[in-house]
């Protein structure tokens, strides 16, 4: 069994933080779940341009406002507590967050918890 607190994460190797987000990494490919889990909190008036080549992500709205744009397809939908999207077909996406977005994620493949974001937007596919 795994348990873990949010307070056993923070300012370790798996609390990660990027210009307009920190994702705070439960479970990760170490952990041998088949998946890794992420608490993310987005900034206020950030936008931020991702594209997840190598990964399915779902991410679940815990807190905060805002809204995603596909940019294949330029459809934008709001974010609020209470929404999920998954990117199912690696879509480009843009976040903009109007009030602190805090997100519930999960990736396949797992992420180590060293990934950060290219210049692309996305995280390269990395193993332990």
């Amino acid at each position: 069994m795994i348990v873990k607190q949010l307070e056993d994460i923070l300012e370790t190797e798996d609390h990660v933080k990027g210009e307009t987000w920190e994702s705070r990494r439960f479970l990760l490919l170490k952990d041998g779940m088949g998946f890794s889990f992420h608490d993310t909190i987005m900034k206020a008036g950030t936008v931020t341009t991702m594209w997840y080549k190598n990964h399915q992500e779902a991410v679940y709205c815990i807190e905060g406002e805002g809204e995603i744009e596909d940019l294949t397809t330029g459809k934008v939908y709001p974010i609020k507590p209470g929404t999920i999207y998954a990117l199912d077909g690696h879509e480009k996406h843009q976040v903009r967050v109007k009030k602190d977005l805090r997100f519930m994620c999960v990736f396949n493949p797992p992420c180590t918890g060293r990934e950060t974001h290219d210049e692309d937007g996305a995280y390269p596919l990395l193993t332990e």
